[in-house]
């Protein structure tokens, strides 16, 4: 009998390590590139894994900082990231090969999710720099940006269009997102881009600390780039979002875009759009650049790859599609 009772011990003992390892092979984890720290990517990374992680147990979502929109793209082709943030016009290029991905190749199996917040090239200069238009950069010191970040791209394709190279700043920083609004305010550059949704706390901070003035993007080499490149639209910053900056300022933009590979298990996906979209009202609350979302746009507007089918169930399911 005693030998009885402990084989059977032994016999539930090791089903309870099978059903534990099974339970443990069944998790799986996630990660969402993003950008840095003071952005409205790192927020809408932050602010999905956190609805993700809420509403299953078996998946679990983290949102590193990351170099940005063109990082997000080489991180999903290299496997180090599931899902990542990126600008509307990156995901069009790196589906196409074109540059910054020309080397690479194109990226077939990119797959849209959805879109998230207007974007805008934004371009802040110290008052005192005496930087009125976009022309005025010439011979200034300006952060063009780290490389793999949507404003460097950016920026290098405005650069294009009017025919400069680096050469044409007295200082061509290469500053992330969080160090520029200390580098402006201490006077170590004149001016700093962006390319980010608004309101936007590097912005906010600057025009905080030092006489800061937001300057348009606009013009003849602009108006060409918008029709040479359709995935960039005329945009606007508000007036009236940061201290000493009244009145509207036009630039061009595009949408942000939570995209990931079509290699995605689409149950992960499906769970990811789902935990999202039952809890919008929350996700609009978590920055003012996402009040005006709206799930009839998020899953149209912006998106230049196909949606990866774990996303488009869901969509079709509550017929949307």
């Amino acid at each position: 009998m005693k030998g009885k009772s402990l084989a059977w011990a032994l016999s539930a003992a090791l089903a309870g390590t099978t059903l534990a390892g099974t339970a443990q092979a069944e998790e799986k984890f996630v990660t969402i590139g993003t950008g840095g720290q003071t952005g409205v990517y790192y927020v809408a990374g932050q602010s999905i894994c956190r609805f993700l992680n809420r509403a299953s147990e078996e998946i679990k979502c983290n949102a590193p900082a990351s170099g940005g929109g063109v990082a997000n793209v080489n991180g999903l082709r290299s496997g180090e990231y599931n899902f990542g943030v990126m600008q509307s016009d990156h995901q069009f290029k790196a589906m196409k090969g074109l540059e910054p991905f020309k080397n690479e190749g194109a990226m077939d199996d990119l797959r849209a999710v959805f879109s998230l917040q207007d974007e805008v090239f934004t371009v802040l200069a110290r008052k005192d720099a005496n930087i009125d238009e976009f022309d005025d950069l010439k011979g200034k010191r300006v952060n063009i940006g780290n490389p793999g970040s949507g404003q460097r791209d950016t920026l290098e394709e405005i650069m294009r269009v009017k025919g400069w190279d680096q050469s044409a700043f007295a200082l061509a920083a290469e500053l992330k997102p969080a160090e520029q609004a200390s580098a402006l305010s201490d006077n170590n550059i004149d001016a700093m881009t962006y390319f980010v949704g608004h309101p936007n706390g590097a912005i906010q901070e600057a025009t905080t600390t030092v006489d800061a003035v937001l300057v348009p993007v606009t013009g003849p080499d602009i108006e060409k780039l918008l029709t040479e490149k359709p995935y960039y639209t005329k945009a606007e910053i508000p007036g009236g979002l940061y201290k000493g900056n009244p009145e509207p300022t036009q630039s061009i933009g595009g949408k942000a875009v939570l995209s990931t590979s079509a290699k995605t298990d689409p149950e992960v996906v499906y769970q990811l759009v789902k935990s999202v979209f039952e809890n919008i009202e929350r996700f609009q609350r978590l920055h003012p650049a996402f009040q005006n979302l709206k799930p009839e746009d998020m899953i149209k507007v912006g998106l230049t790859a196909p949606l990866h089918e774990g996303a488009k169930r869901y969509y079709q399911e509550r017929g949307w599609l």
